[in-house]
């Protein structure tokens, strides 16, 4: 199964969830709502969205506040939606943080395309790749879709976690930290044996011999790095 992209929609009136909601699954993303201020702040502490689709006109609390809040406290993509098409709205909205800002009504096309957008820029902000591949096998992290020898590659959550932050930057040592905060970021004791765990099923699954391994190569003490030439980088 295809890990799916988690998008957080925060929006007081139910018709126009809906009506994201149902856009956002057809076009097979996962969907968190929040109605306000307080249940955003909520949702992305306890979900961890890679984008947010923010309202301004929330019951509790101007939307322009919550701006700088959801860029400080979550590493997250904002989208502005709303009515307000002021001049001055907009670029206050953009100067607090928000990565863009679509104005109500809009077209529901054009608010996949800005998705798509925001997590294309998502993954290749500081230096990342969308895509890697090296024979036979072919990691598309915009489409979170693992490919070897033509056949779909089933991963667990987790497990993805761990391929995700090797393959966005390929050839470069991550530390056992970096992933292990990346894959449980809310416990307080952190295992290495449960990361190499993970790694061994990766292995059982992405190499073709799992006792010699090519793609995923182990930095004795330090961390993990995705052995990929730089001529097959997509």
């Amino acid at each position: 199964m295809t890990i799916r992209h988690k998008v957080l929609i925060v929006d007081d009136e139910p018709h126009i969830r809906r009506l994201i909601q149902a856009a956002l699954n057809r076009a097979d993303y996962l969907t968190i709502e929040a109605e306000s201020a307080r249940q955003a702040m909520d949702r992305l502490q306890h979900e961890r969205p890679e984008v947010v689709l923010l309202d301004l006109g929330l019951p509790d609390r101007d939307g322009l506040e919550l701006v700088p809040l959801v860029k400080q406290h979550a590493d997250t993509t904002l989208i502005v939606i709303s009515a307000r098409d002021a001049t001055e709205e907009k670029v206050a909205a953009l100067d607090l943080g928000a990565d863009d800002y679509l104005t109500k009504p809009f077209d529901t096309d054009e608010l996949l395309a800005r998705v798509r957008v925001a997590l294309r820029n998502r993954m290749t902000r500081g230096g990342g790749v969308p895509a890697v591949t090296v024979g036979d096998l072919s990691i598309n992290l915009l489409e979170r879709k693992i490919v070897k020898a033509g056949k779909e590659v089933h991963l667990t959550p987790k497990e993805y976690a761990v391929l995700a932050q090797l393959a966005k930057f390929p050839g470069r040592v991550i530390t056992h930290e970096q992933i292990m905060a990346n894959v449980w970021p809310r416990d307080a004791e952190r295992h290495v044996e449960y990361l190499r765990v993970l790694v061994r099923n990766l292995r059982q699954k992405l190499e073709t011999d799992p006792q010699r391994p090519q793609v995923i190569s182990n930095d004795v003490g330090i961390g993990y790095r995705l052995r990929i030439p730089e001529d097959t980088l997509g």
